[in-house]
């Protein structure tokens, strides 16, 4: 089953924030927007549970 995840944080740190989501989950290609105010990035993914992850993020 998948869900989205939306995270809003300093432009800088979106790949990052990116990277470190994608080592938790099973993601597709995120979707990045601009906040209204312009200073941040709003980051859009489709993601799904990896089945060889424990509960605490550790693979198993």
């Amino acid at each position: 089953m998948s869900f989205e995840i939306r995270v809003i944080c300093d432009h800088d740190d979106a790949d990052a924030v990116t990277q470190t989501l994608a080592n938790a989950f099973r993601v597709g290609t995120p979707r990045t927007y601009p906040t209204r105010d312009g200073i941040r990035t709003r980051i859009y993914l489709t993601a799904e549970h990896q089945p060889n992850h424990k509960d605490d993020g550790t693979k198993s």
